[in-house]
């Protein structure tokens, strides 16, 4: 299940999408993160879904295979949208139990924001889906460029924010071969009371720990050798280079916010 986790992985293809600079794909993730809070009816989320679908399709990639990638966060999905159901009040009253009621607006408002925080996974698992960890760290650096006058390291803090993006499906790797290791032991995860539960998760986090600490040796060791420095000194192997489809996706983008405000109700 856990090897299932889409966020930090990268699928090499040749689609639009994969083709566009990583700079522009950021911005219009950024733009989308913002666009998606102008949607407050079903006609909104609707394009919503229609969109993050044309775009899927467009990178080349399987709508199963993406969609599969909620199963993970499924859990918080639904938190979300039951405490919206049981909070939320307004509208007709659909079950009285005494102390808690449940009415029509909670269901709705819980069905769109269920809708917007799925959107938002599926727009960065996308990024990193058709983006390298090389190409988001050369990105992220040249967008926070203008913060080096304030003595911001910045090379280094996207370096950290690529790795650790990066690392998150081999953690998840590792973990759930560690599962099916403890599992052939005798160990049991999903029995038991709450404490029992919680105490059998120690021959996993233990190991899990361990492997981190190896990797992350393992990787200082090597940019050591190969005499990294930070940025001081430092190429670039593959130059972005800005081109007149990025500007395109871009303005794609903002048309799609504009129409998005325009039917607001």
């Amino acid at each position: 299940m856990l090897s299932k986790m889409l966020l930090g992985r990268y699928i090499p293809g040749s689609s639009i999408i994969h083709q566009l600079d990583p700079r522009a794909k950021i911005l219009a993730v950024v733009l989308f993160m913002a666009i998606v809070f102008f949607a407050n009816h079903w006609t909104g989320y609707t394009l919503l879904i229609v969109f993050i679908t044309v775009l899927t399709k467009t990178a080349d990639l399987s709508i199963r295979f993406l969609f599969n990638g909620l199963k993970l966060i499924l859990i918080l999905l639904l938190f979300t949208f039951f405490m919206h159901l049981f909070f939320t009040k307004g509208g007709t009253v659909l079950v009285d139990a005494g102390f808690f009621t449940i009415e029509s607006e909670g269901i709705v408002r819980g069905i769109y924001i269920t809708i917007r925080l799925a959107m938002l996974v599926l727009i960065t698992t996308i990024l990193t889906l058709t983006t390298s960890p090389l190409q988001l760290t050369d990105a992220i650096e040249r967008i926070a460029k203008p913060l080096k006058v304030f003595r911001v390291p910045v090379h280094e803090i996207a370096l950290m924010m690529s790795i650790s993006l990066r690392f998150i499906p081999t953690l998840m790797d590792e973990t759930e071969k560690i599962i099916k290791a403890q599992s052939a032991r005798g160990s049991t995860f999903m029995t038991g009371s709450l404490m029992s539960r919680l105490q059998a998760l120690t021959p996993i986090f233990i190991p899990l720990f361990i492997s981190s600490f190896k990797r992350a040796e393992e990787m200082a060791i090597a940019m050591e050798v190969r005499g990294y420095q930070g940025e001081e000194g430092r190429t670039h192997y593959r130059v972005l280079n800005w081109q007149w489809k990025d500007t395109f996706a871009l303005i794609l983008m903002i048309i799609f916010g504009i129409i998005l405000w325009m039917i607001r109700q």
